[in-house]
């Protein structure tokens, strides 16, 4: 069924406002990156620079797949989602690249990382830990949002 089809219903494209807004209020999404046998879903917490940009953190150096192929990706895909019901629910699906941030600018980044989510064990992590921090410089955006009614159900 293609997007056009599903308007009909209810379903609607963001533009770039909309996506923006979303992105501004959540901290959560799933980036994927290529390999050989297909893409490699990494759950991750972001922070959004307002603009062009989201910001994340990696924990455990250079000996982990995910920043293995995070630093050998040319292209990334990021998605960050929101469901609330079956009904009501938002999605943006980011193409971007990846590059490492030198130590010298995250000094400059502490507003936008700081709001990225973290549960407790990982903020420990990176107070002790290896890290490194990538910016996704984001090329192409696309947002979808259903905030309809179920089918047959008629307001009065």
């Amino acid at each position: 069924m293609t997007v056009e089809r599903l308007e009909a219903a209810g379903l609607r494209r963001m533009d770039d406002d909309n996506i923006g807004a979303f992105l501004s209020n959540q901290r959560v999404g799933v980036l994927g990156l290529p390999t050989e046998s297909g893409p490699y879903m990494i759950p991750l917490s972001f922070g959004y620079d307002g603009d062009s940009a989201l910001y994340f953190t990696f924990v455990g150096g250079s000996a982990s797949r995910k920043q293995q192929l995070t630093e050998a990706a040319a292209d990334a895909t990021v998605l960050v989602y929101k469901v609330e019901s079956m009904f009501h629910w938002e999605s943006v699906l980011l193409q971007g690249s990846i590059e490492a941030v030198p130590e010298s600018e995250w000094d400059d980044l502490a507003g936008v990382l700081d709001t990225a989510w973290r549960p407790e064990l990982f903020r420990d992590a990176i107070e002790d830990g290896d890290i490194t921090v990538y910016r996704f410089h984001i090329d192409e955006r696309e947002g979808l949002r259903h905030a309809g009614l179920p089918p047959g159900f008629e307001p009065e």
